[in-house]
């Protein structure tokens, strides 16, 4: 603490960025600061913390921290710190899902529609997102019926093309083919976008009289298709706020905390319509109410959709986001604070789902605590680790009988897996198959990131987890000892009993197999063998795969001739049951269950 103390006298007024550390070295906390002076100095005060704040307080060994030019430009670098340190403390937002759009291509001569999940600056028109159900190819349907706008991405020159069947069945005015001028066609594009904007009246009539003649006609079938469209078409306009100005644009965001946990619920309204909402469970949260729901929005719209609006409620940090999406995104965004009338109606119905997703989310949260975080501390105490295993590694080697042999990493931080760290290896210097000799490969080269500039991005593992039992462990701890490599703890796990071996003893460790700190490590252990054996099945279906079979005792010309010609790729023999395989002329139920074998055992 003394250190501490002595960083606190030196802090500056100025604006900036705070990195709280543990006794290891890790970052379990990045704040951002107007003066951090003031800021940092809060956290080592005498007074009354929230519960969270005080757990993070107790494990701060030491801090950095980083001047910035503007409070705006702290709070862009806390949330890229955020995305690289992935702190304990911190809230991480790790939903990833964003929602469809239509987009008219408004550069195009001939405006084609389309779904995309991605909105560019590309000069087209988006349309959504389309949430709650509603779907997006529906619309396009309803586009082209009503329409005849054109959904193909076909390159529209002077020579004409020939028409397709959609122009045969009037659902395209076919543009390629030169059946219809570029004015005739700007027509029905601007009858398509008022559509899109919400404007439903003209392809109500259109639907019905399609219904009506197709009933007549006795197609019940598509009498019935369009009914449904029509109920789809009423379902968005039910959606409508009646009291809400038809072109607001605005999400609307609400954030809750019960002291230990907290969530978000976020609704979504474009041109007056209620699109829908999501509610999210928060992690971290070791922060004012205003700071969380600043971090949450920062974090979410860095997949999602900037609106011209949002709504929040009255503890946001108004000013920071106003100017930071200003700068950071060169757009105006309104952030509204309301205090009565609708917008403080959806405030409202934002807070209710929130609420009721935190109160229904509480028992998740603490049993997903128990499969990881908890899980992680049981295991450090269970195998008397040097440290806290916050970033775990675990490796595994597949190949078949020495051939395309490659290696797998896989990375669990706070036991969840950060897949965006996951890495692959193929074996370069390793003759046959030699899975002692392929770790050590593997193990040389990751561990040579240590120490490096490239250990920005191969951070130092807290825990190393190799497949396998005594061979495998001894086998890289030769390569920990010819490297130099320490602080490192590193253990193996035996797949036959689930037996995890350490280097401080002989006998290995029997972990409760209802335990969770034993089922991380099963999943850790898992998912390195399901990488190992996805890269392996790539590299090795590029291969030919007669030769493959070849390999395999019993297997002739012949018997190879019907597998090719009955599975036709590696990856559905290795599937294959062995009643299918014995169904082949020829594949015995002896050589059935040796191909199935031979496919699993050497995986």
């Amino acid at each position: 603490m003394d250190v501490i103390k002595e960083k606190l006298q030196l802090l500056p007024d100025d604006p900036g960025v705070y990195i709280m550390l543990d006794k290891y070295g890790s970052v379990i906390y990045v704040g951002k600061a107007r003066i951090l002076k003031n800021r940092v100095r809060q956290y080592f005060h005498n007074s009354e913390k929230p519960e969270k704040v005080r757990k993070m307080v107790e494990n701060i060994a030491d801090f950095n921290y980083i001047i910035t030019a503007s409070e705006i430009d702290a709070l862009a670098l806390e949330n890229n710190l955020i995305k690289k340190y992935k702190p304990k403390y911190n809230i991480l937002l790790k939903d990833d899902k964003t929602y469809p759009y239509i987009k008219a291509n408004m550069r195009e001569e001939f405006p084609n529609f389309s779904v995309t999940r991605r909105i560019k600056k590309d000069g087209a028109r988006y349309f959504g997102p389309f949430m709650g159900g509603i779907n997006c190819s529906d619309i396009l349907d309803v586009l082209q019926l009503s329409y005849c706008v054109r959904l193909c991405r076909t390159q529209i020159n002077s020579a004409p093309k020939r028409e397709c069947l959609n122009y045969h069945i009037k659902r395209c005015t076919a543009p390629c083919a030169h059946k219809v001028t570029k004015e005739e066609y700007a027509e029905q594009v601007k009858k398509a976008l008022a559509f899109l904007d919400g404007d439903y009246k003209d392809a109500q009539k259109i639907l019905t009289e399609k219904m009506l003649s197709a009933a007549e006609g006795e197609n019940f079938e598509l009498a019935l298709d369009y009914k449904n469209k029509l109920a789809m078409l009423s379902k968005l306009e039910a959606k409508r706020i009646t009291s809400l100005n038809r072109y607001v644009d605005a999400d609307v965001i609400y954030y809750v905390s019960n002291g230990l946990y907290a969530a978000v619920n976020v609704l979504v309204t474009r041109k007056g319509v209620m699109q829908g909402g999501a509610s999210y469970a928060i992690e971290g949260a070791n922060m004012t109410d205003g700071e969380a729901l600043t971090s949450f929005i920062i974090q979410y719209y860095a997949n999602h959709e900037l609106p011209a609006e949002i709504i929040c409620a009255e503890y946001c940090e108004k000013e920071l986001l106003t100017d930071y999406f200003k700068e950071k995104f060169e757009k105006s965004v309104e952030i509204t604070v309301p205090k009565q009338g609708v917008k403080t109606k959806l405030l409202d119905m934002a807070r209710q789902n929130a609420d009721e997703y935190l109160e229904k989310s509480v028992d998740k949260i603490k049993h997903k605590d128990d499969m990881t975080i908890n899980a992680c501390r049981k295991l450090q105490s269970v195998l008397n680790l040097s440290r806290y295993p916050r970033r775990m590694e675990c490796y595994d080697i597949s190949n078949i009988s020495g051939v395309d042999k490659v290696g797998s990493m896989v990375v669990f931080i706070d036991g969840e897996a950060d897949r965006s760290s996951y890495r692959r290896f193929k074996i370069k210097t390793v003759e046959g198959a030699n899975d002692f000799a392929s770790l050590q490969e593997v193990l040389t080269r990751r561990l040579s990131k240590l120490g490096t500039e490239e250990e920005e991005k191969f951070a130092r593992p807290d825990l190393i987890i190799i497949d396998g039992g005594k061979g495998q462990l001894a086998a890289v701890d030769e390569i920990f000892k010819n490297m130099g490599v320490t602080g490192i703890d590193l253990i193996s796990l035996a797949k036959r009993e689930e037996e995890v071996f350490t280097l401080a003893s002989r006998e290995s460790i029997k972990i409760p197999r209802r335990d969770y700190s034993l089922k991380m490590l099963q999943r850790i252990r898992d998912e390195a063998h399901r990488f190992a054996i996805t890269y392996f099945r790539n590299l090795h279906s590029k291969r030919n795969l007669s030769s493959v079979l070849c390999e395999i005792p019993g297997i002739g010309k012949q018997k190879r001739a019907r597998l090719l010609e009955r599975f036709g790729t590696i990856d559905r023999i290795m599937n294959a049951s062995e009643e299918d395989l014995r169904s082949i002329e020829g594949i015995s139920p002896a050589l059935a269950e040796k191909i199935k074998r031979y496919f699993e055992d050497e995986l």
